[in-house]
């Protein structure tokens, strides 16, 4: 009898020493690094900024992107309301 639960008891323990403990995944959101093809950028054109002060002014600039065409898409903060808008590098207004 002691030789059939100490079989189980091995049995039972080596059961438990196959489990692993599966590794968790942290998944980043990159979508403020490319957004429809856009990359982030630190600056705009001159030209960009001043038609931003002109067509809003007080606009606040947060966050700019570029794509391939030279396009820019600007986030823009105008008192309380949030906006997104669209120029090329001559500052000429594009709609999206």
């Amino acid at each position: 009898m002691k030789k059939l639960l100490l079989s189980a008891a091995i049995v039972l323990g080596s059961l438990s020493s196959y489990a692993r403990e599966v590794p968790t995944v942290q998944v980043q959101n990159q979508s403020s690094v490319l957004q429809e093809g856009y990359i982030e950028v630190e600056k705009v054109p001159d030209a960009v900024k001043k038609a931003l002060e002109t067509a809003y002014p007080g606009a606040v600039l947060g966050k700019a992107y570029i794509n391939s065409k030279k396009e820019y898409k600007l986030e823009i903060t105008v008192k309380d309301q949030k906006a997104t808008v669209y120029a090329d590098a001559a500052g000429n207004w594009i709609n999206k």
